[in-house]
């Protein structure tokens, strides 16, 4: 198994939904749906370190080989500690810079523990690299048009939990309903993914965000089963 590998097919747009079609080996055809945001927690989800046990703002950066894309930053340094960028996290990026998610834009709700481990957060988003001279940071922007609308931290208005601070206000500045998200979370400090999904419903749809739990970070059969999962979601909605 590759994990620098995307077995995402080629994005076509049929029926003015989003969709995917590719041919498989048994030469079935097959559709897909994306949610229109995709939001990742930080901690031991979207890079391998937690924040709050770092000693200091990144510094020095490690490079390497991303994805077969050429080499970029790969890791920064917080002291002797690095922090890098989970598979899954990484292929999932590098296919959105891509452009081969229509419709999907991309936030963070991280709630990292001080405002320290904040600033060490944000500091690494603007550091480690998707692809060559492209940072997560840029990814981030360039959805929202410069806008920052990622919920990081656990300071007022933000609290430790996210299904009363972090997602109602990620709703409020990108005006995306919570049926139409995907969140991925490592749930090692709370069960963060059914707090999320059972308390921001849609009043219409009883529903909730598409939850996928990561304990051992987001690798790439999670970030697989997320999209799955989230276009089984959608299509009972719609049926």
């Amino acid at each position: 198994f590759n994990p620098t590998v995307s077995f995402l097919p080629k994005i076509t747009i049929l029926k003015g939904r989003r969709m995917t079609s590719s041919q498989s080996t048994s030469t079935t055809t097959s559709t897909f749906v994306f949610p229109e945001l995709c939001v990742f927690d930080l901690d031991a989800c979207l890079w391998d370190q937690e924040m709050y046990e770092m000693p200091a703002l990144p510094s020095k950066t490690v490079t390497g080989d991303l994805n077969g894309r050429g080499n970029g930053v790969t890791g920064v340094m917080s002291g002797s500690n690095k922090i890098s960028l989970y598979p899954g996290s990484l292929l999932a990026l590098q296919n959105h810079a891509n452009g081969e998610h229509p419709g999907m834009k991309i936030a963070l709700a991280s709630s990292a523990d001080t405002p320290f481990a904040e600033q060490i957060g944000r500091a690494s988003l603007k550091m480690l690299e998707v692809i060559p001279g492209i940072t997560v940071w840029d990814l981030l922007m360039k959805d929202w048009d410069g806008v920052d609308v990622n919920q990081i931290g656990r300071q007022p208005p933000l609290s430790s939990n996210k299904a009363k601070s972090h997602f109602p206000r990620l709703k409020d500045a990108t005006g995306v309903r919570f049926d139409r998200m995907l969140f991925f979370d490592d749930c090692l400090w709370g069960d963060h993914c059914t707090m999320v999904a059972v308390g921001c419903r849609e009043e219409d749809s009883r529903v909730g965000p598409c939850t996928v739990r990561t304990p051992s970070g987001l690798r790439v059969k999670d970030w697989e089963n997320g999209l799955q999962s989230y276009a089984s979601q959608f299509k009972k909605l719609n049926a």
